[in-house]
């Protein structure tokens, strides 16, 4: 199983803005931090603060910050809700052309699977991966 890059850059772009709660981050900023293309985070940081894990602002000084505190932010509800497709093999669709999709059991293992991970992501929040701020290199500098 792995990760969409849109749920990686998620996590990047909230771990990001943990570090240093008391600034505004830019989109380009956190793209030069993360050698990550500008229009992807764009729609990272959109779609973030759309469900309210980011505020946003426009303008000089501008930028993004949390919109929750990070022991609000689960972990196992960011992927969920950041992840477009949980379906391990071909057989989860219901349109699967698998011959044996009827009487295979392994839909039913790879399900029991994701659900253990889910489970394991729900019990962690941001603030238990919070980095400090000279992990980024904000603009050149630590900080």
């Amino acid at each position: 199983m792995q990760l969409s890059k849109f749920t990686d850059y998620a996590l990047r772009v909230l771990l990001l803005a943990a570090s240093s709660p008391d600034r505004n981050t830019t989109i380009r900023e956190a793209a030069e931090i993360y050698g990550i293309s500008h229009a992807h985070l764009k729609k990272v940081v959109l779609l973030l603060s759309k469900q309210g894990y980011l505020e946003s602002m426009r303008g000089h000084g501008g930028g993004f910050r949390l919109g929750l505190p990070p022991e609000q932010i689960n972990l196992g509800a960011l992927i969920r809700a950041t992840e477009t497709d949980f379906a391990l093999v071909e057989c989860f669709n219901p349109n699967s052309g698998c011959s044996i999709a009827s009487k295979c059991i392994l839909p039913g293992i790879l399900d029991e699977a994701l659900t253990a991970f889910l489970q394991v992501m729900d019990k962690y929040s941001l603030q238990d991966i919070v980095l400090q701020p000279d992990a980024f290199a904000f603009g050149g500098s630590c900080g």
